[in-house]
């Protein structure tokens, strides 16, 4: 279908403030939506973006992207190198979304990127998530950085982050999330992630047992695949430890991520996968990994802050992770749940997996032409045996998950708006 541009909007000045240029690009392009390379690959060719690219690693998968992400880029940041990050959706701050050396971009260098964009696309429709993507690959050419790391927001072969050829790529697993363009099925998923590899590159599988189109598809396309279980493997030592192997390397004694859970062993073997496959362009010492792994977090991502824990699972795979994390961490101490979610998101296998490992759920609306009001989610989980109280909104579902429980652990979940919301309502009211 062909690109269509939405009502023509005047560009905010050079001296125009973030939120102005974010409100503008929202008005670029008829739809929030439209994957394809051709608009944006045309725009970062006028800007040079395509020339004499930084070491890239691409990270795509239905979940654990972003902690796989700010693991690698955590790791080169220890290893002595200048690296930036891009990774999506942001929680609270725009500026989340691009960082160079561990910190958020400023206002003033973002805004230096669209204007730059803004000069360059003349009469091409760009979506937010493509404006964004070009600022951050504009931010990272005028560091100067030596590695960029870039986090995958939509499938894979389509999505803006793809006009790089990625010098090496992990596909963390396969979900079944945003099949209306994705497509139905984890074989058509499959194959629309594996499109981030590339024909003499390192493609790294992470996903245990992936469908048959993502390794068929790396196959044609002649990337050189590294499996874990086959080519890789890890496994836990002891109960604080882990080791890492291949045919070539054996790394025996690493500290564990400080991001609990299976899941994220799983998506650190796979970083670490992919660094070595890079060592013969960034070399990488032993103390790097040593050193990063411990200081991995990510707002959002069972993330503990006292009392509250919060985490923006939103498919039945992060759901299952999330459940498996709260069992190995928590025992007996299971958390009240406060559960907002989207109307196109699988409620029912959310509920499911978690109805076992809370005490308690509170249901809320989100707002927005997508958010589900809390007495159809609360009607949608009863099925699962997950039955609680519906709230009209965040607040109050959390003014009455802690009222008399002063010392109950309460875990936000659902949607990175849920979590957005409450992080923003709690940090008001005092509370973190």
């Amino acid at each position: 279908m062909p690109s269509r541009m939405a009502p023509p909007a005047t560009a905010p000045s050079a001296d125009a403030g973030l939120d102005a240029w974010l409100d503008y690009q929202q008005q670029l392009h008829a739809r929030p939506i439209e994957l394809g390379l051709d608009r944006v690959r045309a725009v970062a060719e006028r800007l040079g973006l395509l020339e004499r690219c930084p070491l890239t690693l691409t990270i795509a998968g239905t979940n654990g992207k972003g902690s796989s992400s700010t693991l690698a880029a955590l790791i080169y940041q220890h290893a002595g190198y200048h690296v930036g990050l891009y990774r999506s959706p942001h929680l609270l701050r725009y500026n989340e979304r691009i960082s160079i050396d561990g910190a958020d971009v400023g206002d003033d260098r973002i805004v230096a990127a669209f204007v730059a964009i803004e000069h360059a696309r003349r009469d091409v429709p760009l979506t937010y998530f493509e404006f964004g993507t070009l600022a951050a690959l504009w931010c990272f050419r005028q560091a100067r950085v030596d590695v960029q790391v870039l986090e995958v927001g939509l499938g894979g072969r389509l999505d803006a982050v793809n006009i790089i050829d990625a010098d090496a790529a992990v596909v963390t697993n396969i979900g079944l999330d945003h099949q209306d363009w994705l497509g139905e099925g984890r074989e058509a998923i499959g194959r629309e992630k594996a499109g981030v590899f590339r024909a003499g590159r390192p493609a790294i599988v992470v996903d245990p047992a992936p469908p048959a189109s993502l390794i068929q598809t790396a196959r044609d396309l002649g990337a050189l695949l590294y499996c874990v279980g086959s080519d890789y493997d890890f496994r836990p030592v002891g109960l604080d430890r882990w080791q890492w192997s291949s045919s070539s390397r054996l790394y025996p004694d690493l500290p564990l991520p400080a991001l609990p859970g299976p899941a994220q062993l799983r998506n650190a073997a796979g970083v670490i996968a992919a660094v070595e496959s890079l060592q013969p362009h960034r070399p990488v010492p032993d103390s790097a990994f040593h050193s990063a792994l411990p200081a991995l977090q990510l707002a959002g991502r069972f993330d503990r802050r006292g009392r509250w824990w919060f985490d923006v699972a939103h498919n039945a795979e992060a759901a299952a992770a999330l459940a498996e994390t709260l069992q190995s961490q928590i025992g007996q101490d299971r958390p009240w749940l406060v559960l907002g979610m989207l109307s196109d998101k699988p409620v029912e296998a959310v509920a499911a997996a978690l109805v076992s490992s809370v005490s308690g759920v509170s249901f809320v609306s989100l707002p927005g032409p997508r958010g589900l009001p809390g007495a159809s989610l609360q009607a949608r989980a009863a099925s699962t045996g997950l039955v609680g109280t519906a709230f009209d909104t965040i607040e109050a579902a959390l003014d009455e998950a802690s009222a008399g429980h002063p010392s109950r652990p309460v875990l936000v979940t659902g949607s990175f708006l849920t979590v957005e919301v409450a992080l923003r309502y709690l940090h008001q009211s005092g509370r973190l």
